[in-house]
């Protein structure tokens, strides 16, 4: 069974956050997160297990900030295909070693740039950038693309674009969103019901929302792009938002137990995909696949 048939049979749980679990393993305000993927390959690789052992289906590789743009600006010297191709390796080598039944997600999220007339990025040169990274990601054996924290349409397109130009595995596209007065919109005034349907008609397999809320405001707007589509819909919430100690080390309010608590108040709505973004951890993981386990989903 491919992962869009497992999505329609059964639905996924995907991991939770990727940097605040490397940040806890020593990566330094400033560092690229990708470059861990040469250099700390066993600290990702222990990452992938921990979320696989918790009940996650998905790993998300390492790649969310690997576009050739954004690793330029970042002054990594490694180069894009380099640092991707170890991204996929790593997480198929923590599937190999957790058993049957798992996949893979292509992580692809920031081009570097913005789209012109509020950056320098012309359309044409955003989906010629997440080409080249589809590209390698693909050849190097992902089961799904995860385009992911998108707030400009005309970017996620991009992206889709891109992806579908060079091969034809699934794409899952989550974009980031705001509660308003007005509802819900992204910081360039994009509405969830109108982005999800142009997204889905543009070849997204999986569309939804990721990041920027906790789960409580999420529920509402899971129920939003639920009644937008009828493609399978993919959320991913924070564990609530960000807080700075007295330290300035950054928390997030939301235990495991009331994350899990409106995952199943998303799954109730019909989404088919859960997961969590900033903040969550295995352990938000596993509580919400031993709740799915405890009730038909």
């Amino acid at each position: 069974m491919n992962i869009i048939e497992t999505i329609k049979n059964r639905g996924l749980i995907f991991d939770g956050g990727m940097g605040s679990m490397l940040i806890a393993k020593g990566l330094q305000g400033g560092d690229a997160p990708e470059r861990w993927n040469l250099t700390r390959p066993d600290a990702i690789r222990e990452v992938h297990q921990a979320y696989y052992k918790a009940g996650a289906d998905v790993a998300t590789t390492n790649t969310f900030g690997a576009s050739a743009i954004k690793l330029a600006k970042m002054a990594v010297t490694e180069g894009m295909e380099e640092i991707n191709r170890a991204g996929v390796k790593v997480a198929k080598d923590a599937k190999e070693a957790c058993g049957p039944g798992k996949f893979i997600a292509g992580d692809i999220g920031e081009a570097g740039d913005m789209l012109a007339p509020m950056g320098p990025l012309s359309q044409e040169n955003a989906q010629a950038c997440f080409k080249e990274q589809a590209e390698v990601l693909a050849d190097a054996g992902v089961d799904i693309f995860i385009i992911e924290t998108q707030f400009d349409l005309n970017m996620a397109l991009a992206a889709v674009r891109g992806i579908r130009s060079v091969t034809d595995i699934p794409i899952a596209c989550t974009m980031t969103f705001k509660q308003t007065p007005r509802g819900f919109f992204t910081i360039m005034g994009n509405p969830p019901a109108e982005s999800m349907k142009t997204l889905a008609g543009e070849g997204a397999s999986v569309v939804g929302a990721n990041c920027s809320m906790g789960s409580d405001t999420m529920v509402e707007l899971a129920g939003v792009i639920r009644d937008a589509v009828d493609t399978p819909v993919m959320i991913q919430p924070n564990a609530g938002m960000p807080q700075a100690g007295p330290d300035q080390a950054v928390t997030y309010p939301e235990t495991a137990g009331f994350f899990a608590n409106n995952i199943m108040k998303i799954k109730s709505l019909g989404i088919e995909v859960v997961g969590g973004c900033c903040g969550t951890t295995p352990d938000y993981i596993r509580t919400i696949h031993d709740r799915l386990n405890r009730q038909p989903i």
